[in-house]
């Protein structure tokens, strides 16, 4: 387990965690938001793409009281993306972040800003993150709401960034800053 807060725990992906991924990530209404309703996954699809790589990510399973309800996934970025996002002079700790709630029924009940609060928490608190950063498509309002009540900012565009449904779409990097004046990690 990475960390609990309240009903919320975060621990790591277990590969019997597979057909949990296949249900969500096969789920439209998810998919909207995450990979693309065009762009449904199979068992042999989210084995390759989750257990099959090696590497520096750290995979979790998002639990709210007994349910398994979401993902989550963070990792320190690397050189390329450093450039990408303007950050490749920049000598902070700078951590990247993704995450969704698989299941619907827990949409729209706090339990996202939940979720991401408590790995701002974490990634400031054990990993000494000086930064974090995540990029939804400009689009995602919801998405975009929930983060900024967590404490990240725009700053900046990244047009035609994300391939979803069929064409490129802009995306905004945000960031929260853990040495911006007047910020807390805390959340």
């Amino acid at each position: 387990m990475f960390f609990e807060k309240d009903r919320l725990v975060v621990r790591s992906l277990e590969k019997k965690d597979n057909q949990l991924l296949v249900k969500w990530l096969s789920n439209p209404l998810v998919l909207k938001y995450y990979e693309g309703r065009d762009n449904p996954f199979n068992l042999e699809r989210v084995n390759r793409k989750f257990f099959n790589q090696k590497g520096i990510i750290s995979r979790c399973i998002v639990e709210y009281g007994v349910e398994e309800i979401g993902y989550c996934q963070f990792y320190p970025i690397d050189n390329h993306t450093r450039k990408v996002y303007g950050y490749e002079n920049n000598p902070d700790i700078i951590y990247g972040m993704d995450q969704f709630i698989g299941e619907s029924t827990y949409w729209n009940k706090g339990i996202g800003t939940l979720l991401v609060q408590a790995l701002v928490n974490y990634l400031v608190n054990q990993n000494e993150a000086n930064k974090i950063v995540l990029d939804p498509q400009a689009w995602n309002e919801r998405a975009i709401h929930c983060y900024k009540k967590c404490g990240f900012q725009k700053v900046k565009l990244l047009p035609r960034h994300e391939w979803h449904e069929g064409e490129y779409r802009d995306c905004w990097l945000m960031e929260y800053n853990n040495k911006a004046e007047g910020e807390s990690s805390n959340c």
